[in-house]
């Protein structure tokens, strides 16, 4: 069997395309061309009232700034704050991760944060992927009692780090979860899949380019434009994914 797929999303439009393909899950974020920040409170209801008693879980990206994830004393709390109302607004887990000053995992942090989920899931968003060492923030991970893991091998591409997404596999040996995510599209998710990674994890974005003449901000050009969930990228995907075979 192909491992289980979860889908990033930032609208109730996305939602429905997971849905239909059939996704264990969606991660409900803003700003995914930053990585991905917390999503606001109206578009969590939203998406949760969309998804109603599915099989979708709605699980949502808890990230209060784009960036690095070395996150001052206020920045923690404000995460920790974030967690009860988005746990009891619906969703059925969060998606966190910080690192301390040397780059390894916060796990004074994260404890704060395990406590706030209060025994929902959670998942250990891609700071593994920049941590010294990726197996040792698995063992803590697993140490704090998270769900998963979400990791590209610690490269900007999945397909690019198969070798480190397979020893992950090997040293949680069924005790957490291994999702892989990072650049995942059609023509390397069989790839990935042959990691022997538990779940994947993509966006399937496609963006909508905004024409103006005015600046709006710093980023880009300053008017820019935003990205949508394709349902025939994500299908594709899919499709892949669903033809994998346990070949490397």
């Amino acid at each position: 069997m192909p491992p289980e797929f979860e889908l990033a999303v930032q609208s109730v439009a996305g939602l429905r395309i997971a849905r239909d393909l059939g996704a264990a899950r969606v991660e409900l974020a803003q700003a995914l061309a930053l990585g991905g920040l917390t999503p606001s409170r109206g578009t969590l209801e939203s998406l949760l009232e969309a998804a109603g008693n599915g099989t979708t879980e709605v699980h949502v990206l808890v990230r209060p700034r784009a960036g690095d994830f070395r996150y001052d004393a206020e920045e923690i709390d404000l995460i920790v704050r974030e967690i009860p109302d988005i746990l009891a607004a619906g969703a059925h887990g969060v998606v966190v991760g910080c690192q301390d000053a040397d780059g390894a995992l916060d796990a004074d942090g994260l404890a704060r944060i395990m406590d706030a989920a209060g025994g929902a899931s959670v998942t250990l968003h891609r700071v593994i992927d920049v941590t010294p060492d990726p197996l040792a923030t698995l063992r803590t991970a697993r140490a704090l009692g998270i769900r998963r893991v979400l990791s590209s091998g610690g490269a900007s591409r999945a397909v690019d780090g198969r070798d480190v997404l397979r020893a992950l596999v090997a040293e949680a040996d069924g005790t957490i979860e291994v999702m892989a995510g990072g650049g995942v599209d059609a023509a390397g998710v069989a790839a990935i899949a042959a990691s022997g990674v538990d779940a994947v994890h993509f966006s399937a974005k496609r963006a909508i380019i905004s024409a103006g003449a005015v600046r709006m901000g710093s980023a880009s050009d300053g008017v820019g434009g935003y990205e949508i969930t394709d349902r025939e990228t994500a299908r594709a995907i899919v499709a892949a994914l669903r033809h994998t075979t346990s070949a490397a």
